[in-house]
């Protein structure tokens, strides 16, 4: 433990000196990662050139808190910092993603990440002031940065040390307090979109054909809502042949469920097997995490066990609520065939459409600005604040779990369309 503190301290505490950036992205995909390490690299270059800095280097850890805890890491060559710009235009993450909690001890000792003399915050402290990181960004959900300001506060509050935390809020679910929108999410809607425009001629294949087209949304069912809005502003381009049975009715979404909205399965039966009925199929959009809780209060009551994660939630995959619905609507819609498409991990590993590369950039510039002040936070549009500016906003505020806003006046409006009110 024996680190020259006071040599890491005259490196932070100084940022006009030479800055030492780490990078991690974590959780699972979005399409916003690359662009991300991207954007920043190219802001904290152009900071270099105007001359706000006095020398730059960047260390990429491998796999997220894996990487940090293991030590697995890389130094970028400045020779590449000019094609930097190549990343914004592939999916995944450039560095490599995993699922760790620093805070879940267990998990970090039985995964061999760190001794069972070691806790995972001093193991990843110890590893940060050795690399002498002066700003670190963390790219990921609100797991993820939250997880780093408890880092940084440790590594202050510990060993009197700085290190200044930037985080980029990534997740499709865009269920982030108090954000306005999350890096990828609009990317993820759009890609769903076109997943399905292939998926629902699948409808053709077989009479009375129902399709459950499942969306990525543990507790938000905007990603759900916003990639049947896009779909359906596709479908309104489309070309039918009048006298053919394959119309614009019939590749409609004719239910949309979410989290967020009450499901009264045997009324959608009724309704649905109507539809049904007039086109010879149905599709159905609907979010993963929708009618978990009826799901886990019936498994309890049968006292069967419940499989959570490494972050605490419930294993969704685990617990399959597509199947749920499969069973219950096939019978009540009479369907001789049902099929279930997850667009999930289509969507995720996309490239940043121009929306989020937008985004990301301009948050990834005031991230620049806030590391070189000093001031940590978690980069995105504060919906609390008048005009919704993008700044780094306050760890304490950051906090996952945000619902989607069920009463915007689009998702009414498209719930009228599609009969479903």
């Amino acid at each position: 433990n024996n680190i020259d503190i006071y040599r890491f301290k005259m490196i932070s505490d100084k940022m006009s000196k030479h800055i030492n950036v780490g990078m991690m992205t974590s959780g699972g995909l979005a399409p916003c990662l690359s662009c991300s390490v991207a954007q920043l690299v190219k802001y904290w270059s152009e900071a270099l050139k105007a001359g706000k800095i006095e020398s730059l280097s960047f260390r990429m850890y491998i796999d997220g808190y894996k990487g940090i805890l293991t030590g697995d890491s890389f130094i970028v060559p400045d020779s590449v910092y000019d094609d930097i710009d190549a990343l914004n235009f592939l999916g995944g993450s450039p560095i490599g993603n995993s699922r760790v909690k620093l805070t879940n001890v267990k998990d970090c000792i039985a995964r061999g990440f760190v001794g069972e003399d070691q806790t995972p915050l001093e193991a990843a402290a110890q590893r940060l002031l050795k690399d002498e990181i002066s700003v670190l960004h963390t790219i990921g959900g609100d797991d993820t940065n939250t997880q780093a300001a408890e880092l940084s506060k440790y590594i202050l509050e510990k060993h009197g040390g700085k290190v200044v935390v930037i985080g980029m809020p990534k997740t499709v679910d865009n269920d982030v307090y108090p954000i306005t929108q999350t890096f990828g999410a609009d990317t993820a809607a759009h890609q769903g979109a076109i997943f399905f425009e292939n998926i629902v001629s699948e409808s053709t294949a077989n009479p009375r054909m129902l399709i459950l087209h499942e969306c990525m949304g543990r507790d938000s069912g905007y990603l759900t809502a916003a990639t049947a809005r896009a779909y359906r502003e596709r479908l309104s381009k489309q070309k039918f042949v009048p006298g053919f049975s394959t119309s614009k009715g019939s590749r409609d979404i004719h239910a949309i469920w979410i989290p967020e909205v009450a499901l009264d399965i045997p009324k959608e039966g009724e309704r649905l097997k109507k539809l049904m009925d007039k086109y010879g199929n149905v599709n159905i959009f609907f979010g993963e995490g929708t009618g978990v809780k009826e799901i886990v209060e019936a498994m309890r009551k049968n006292n069967e066990e419940v499989p959570i994660d490494a972050f605490g939630h419930v294993s969704l995959a685990k617990i399959n609520p597509a199947n749920y619905f499969s069973k219950n609507i096939s019978k009540l819609v009479g369907a001789e065939k049902t099929l279930v498409q997850k667009s999930g991990y289509f969507a995720r590993s996309a490239a940043a459409n121009e929306f989020d590369i937008d985004l990301i950039g301009r948050c990834a510039k005031v991230g620049v600005e806030s590391a070189i002040e000093g001031t940590s936070g978690c980069m995105g549009q504060d919906e609390n604040k008048e005009g919704e500016p993008i700044r780094a906003i306050e760890f304490e505020r950051i906090k996952g779990g945000k619902p989607f806003d069920i009463k915007q006046q689009w998702f009414q409006d498209m719930l009228k369309e599609i009969g479903q009110i």
